[in-house]
């Protein structure tokens, strides 16, 4: 297999992420999205100003964006999929480039799995990096490591 073909499908793969979180399903679900922003990293926006807040609308059709400091809005994508305290899919709207683009559509799927009464596993999919072309292979290792950070600020907010 050449390299050119090992790099197309490194790109092809999702990201994916696993973490037991110690808190009920209800509430690893509540705090990933109604509380969206109590764990988001200020540091990962895409306005031009600094992010005042991350807002995760819930309801399936709700938008998911930022809303920075200068009161200007960012869209990053929209709900797909609303299944309280199961699962959620969001379609993530952001190019290589980390601007949002209403033509492309990657998914982000999360599923909230009890694994007691105050356990949850949470797995995540970010798939479909394909579609942003050229820019895939960079963007694709950029999340993966980038993922892994954020959820950990999740996990921590959930149990806290």
């Amino acid at each position: 297999m050449s390299a050119t073909t090992q790099t197309k499908q490194e790109a092809m793969r999702p990201v994916t992420k696993q973490l037991v979180v110690e808190a009920p399903q209800e509430r690893a679900f509540r705090v990933f999205t109604e509380n969206f922003d109590a764990w988001w990293p200020r540091e990962h926006h895409i306005g031009a100003a600094a992010l005042k807040a991350a807002v995760l609308e819930p309801k399936k059709g709700g938008r998911w964006y930022e809303i920075c400091e200068d009161g200007s809005e960012c869209q990053w994508g929209k709900v797909l999929e609303w299944d309280p305290p199961r699962r959620l899919l969001l379609a993530w709207q952001l190019n290589g480039e980390w601007k949002y683009d209403p033509e492309l559509i990657t998914e982000i799927e999360v599923t909230f799995t009890p694994e007691g009464p105050k356990r949850t596993r949470v797995d995540f999919e970010h798939r479909y990096i394909e579609r942003m072309g050229a820019l895939a292979e960079a963007t694709r290792k950029s999340l993966d490591g980038g993922w892994g950070g954020i959820l950990d600020l999740y996990r921590r907010v959930a149990e806290g």
